[in-house]
């Protein structure tokens, strides 16, 4: 580590690599209610936060885990679900009076048709004015799984025994990945029926 009279040691957070302060100011400055993705490998959380002077007040939050409450009891993340998520964060914000955000993203390398993407279009079909441009969401079969349902098909044909390794959280909740589809269009139909 340098040492010296003008040397500066660099913030806890920084140094962690946990915050952009520079992002995050700029992000502060606007005074718009931020939308927060944040993702894990097994699920994915958003958030509606308002930046005041003593600290960030969450407005709404929702996660992957919170879509059990609408029928979807299988993986939390997979593109379908961070859409979900995404749709289910955008309709509690707009019950709350939230129609128009920003998006934040941390520190989160950002790439193109990913689940952050997926979650980000989710919170725009629900009625949430964010600025974004269409060629960076996922296409519309694979919002719906259309990919997972692919591969389960051809697995289950090849590798019985592989199949049901691999989508054994699926198959212990009865549902088949082979119908992800329909099962994610009554949960769509589910969260608007809620909202």
């Amino acid at each position: 580590m340098a040492n010296g009279p003008r040397y500066r040691v660099a913030l806890r957070r920084r140094r962690e690599g946990k915050t952009n302060f520079y992002r995050r100011k700029e992000l502060l400055k606007s005074r718009s209610i931020r939308l927060v993705i944040r993702k894990s490998t097994k699920n994915i959380r958003v958030q509606m936060v308002e930046s005041l002077a003593d600290g960030d007040k969450t407005l709404t939050s929702a996660s992957s885990m919170n879509l059990s409450q609408f029928g979807w009891n299988i993986n939390g993340g997979n593109i379908p679900a961070a859409y979900l998520t995404g749709y289910l964060a955008g309709k509690k914000a707009l019950k709350s009076g939230i129609d128009f955000a920003i998006l934040d993203l941390g520190v989160q390398n950002p790439q193109n048709k990913t689940r952050l993407f997926a979650c980000l279009k989710g919170v725009i079909d629900a009625g949430i004015e964010i600025p974004a441009g269409e060629d960076i969401f996922p296409d519309e079969e694979i919002i719906k799984g259309s990919h997972i349902a692919k591969y389960s098909e051809a697995l289950k044909k090849e590798d019985n025994k592989l199949y049901k390794q691999r989508y054994a959280g699926y198959l212990k909740a009865k549902q088949a990945p082979e119908k992800i589809a329909s099962f994610f269009d009554k949960t769509v139909k589910a969260i608007d029926k809620e909202f």
